[in-house]
């Protein structure tokens, strides 16, 4: 049983933090595209972010940031334009877009860190982003977080969302996110973009190892489409405002803070994998049996990647081959003989030997679990195990539907 429970408020529920969305005009559509998360003193920041070569402004500029002075007030958010492949100018909109939140929060920009999301090679529209962040700053409440996630989202069907609280001693510590991603989603640092704050006092080294870590075993872990995107960033502040002791080394203590973070990345991680364009259901897939928990992941990660899998599951076709071949060119040896596959309660392959199965009633399983109530659907689990090895590890990720296929194809006309 966990140490926490699960409250409401998202990025709010933590001590000492506001937060506010609104709508500026940047996105076309005319929906919430401009966020903000405030911290009523200088919080811990620690960051996570994209390995693509071809990066966003806002990704470059808190990587600078992080590492020159690992601490921040505020989290900007635009959406609407990615701000990548977007040149010298691109960078100058960020740099820009940092002042004119500082001079309205009356703070250095230094202590501003920035994110984007949108169409790729488009600048932020700064004329909107200029008029709309006096209004931003006077709607920052104890109870913004929803709007905040509302205003992140671009083809997310819905704004995603946790908070958890724990105790240290006699008092509360708790841990809220929010995050958005649909589309373009194979992380490879962290998610699209996902921000979460904490009320605990923690040393800055350990805050982003802790962070790290966790983005390995829950946004690194999920994937929609195979594509990196230009400005993945997970951000995490931490203020000190539960007035608990200062967490400065690895202990009981500090374990228990990044499991609660751990489980508050998986949370929203699912929920991207979730909401993956034109997907019916999430798909998890368990490797276990191999040699670390790096060759688990490794595997996981390939099987719920595959096209080809994740069209079958689309079509309700229990093609346990597809299952098979992915986990075989993941890269990770190891012996035929020891496979084991199973979907849900259907064993379908053990000692590398094809067993019998009701095929239908396979099949009915993950039409079960495309058919549930929307966010609450009974997930298509696939278990693997390769062997006699300690490691284990999960993914996650959805099926493919003809609609991603309709959903990208029209992207930006």
């Amino acid at each position: 049983m966990s140490d926490w429970k699960e409250i409401g408020g998202g990025v709010t529920a933590p001590r000492g933090y506001r937060a506010s969305g609104i709508t500026a005009g940047l996105k076309p559509s005319g929906l919430p595209d401009l966020s903000l998360i405030l911290s009523e003193v200088d919080a811990i920041a620690a960051g996570v972010f994209t390995t693509s070569s071809v990066r966003a402004a806002c990704v470059d500029y808190c990587r600078e940031r992080l590492q020159a002075k690992p601490s921040a007030k505020a989290i900007l958010c635009n959406a609407g334009q990615a701000n990548a492949a977007t040149g010298e100018q691109g960078l100058a909109d960020a740099l820009e877009s940092a002042k004119l939140l500082g001079e309205a929060l009356n703070i250095p920009p230094e202590s501003i860190l920035l994110a984007s999301t949108g169409v790729i090679g488009q600048r932020i529209k700064m004329e909107s982003l200029r008029a709309g962040i006096p209004r931003l700053v006077a709607e920052a409440s104890e109870t913004g977080s929803d709007a905040a996630a509302k205003a992140i989202c671009t083809t997310d069907l819905v704004p995603k969302t946790i908070a958890l609280e724990t105790v240290f001693g006699d008092r509360p510590v708790r841990i809220g996110g929010i995050c958005k991603g649909s589309g373009m989603i194979h992380p490879n640092m962290a998610t699209m973009l996902a921000f979460v704050t904490c009320d605990a006092a923690v040393s800055s080294h350990l805050w982003q190892e802790m962070l790290s870590r966790a983005a390995d075993r829950s946004f690194n872990q999920i994937t929609v489409d195979g594509d990196t995107s230009t400005n993945d960033s997970l951000i995490a502040l931490a203020n000190g405002q539960s007035r608990t002791p200062a967490i400065t080394e690895m202990g009981a203590d500090a374990e228990k803070l990044e499991a609660m973070l751990t489980e508050v990345c998986v949370h929203l991680a699912k929920a991207i994998a979730r909401d993956g364009e034109g997907a019916t259901c999430l798909v998890e897939v368990q490797v276990s049996g191999a040699l670390d928990e790096v060759s688990a992941s490794k595997i996981a990660k390939t099987i719920v990647g595959s096209s080809l899998v994740k069209a079958a599951i689309f079509g309700r076709d229990p093609n346990w081959g597809r299952i098979a071949a992915a986990a075989g060119r993941a890269g990770v040896p190891f012996e035929q003989e020891n496979l084991r596959i199973q979907l849900g309660d259907f064993l379908m392959l053990e000692n590398g030997q094809p067993k019998e199965f009701d095929r239908a009633a396979a099949s009915n399983y993950m039409k079960a679990a495309a058919e549930g109530e929307y966010l609450k659907a009974d997930t298509v689990l696939i278990q693997v195990s390769v062997g006699n090895g300690s490691g284990f590890a999960k993914a996650w990720g959805c099926d493919l539907s003809y609609d991603y296929v309709k959903i990208n194809a029209e992207y930006t006309t």
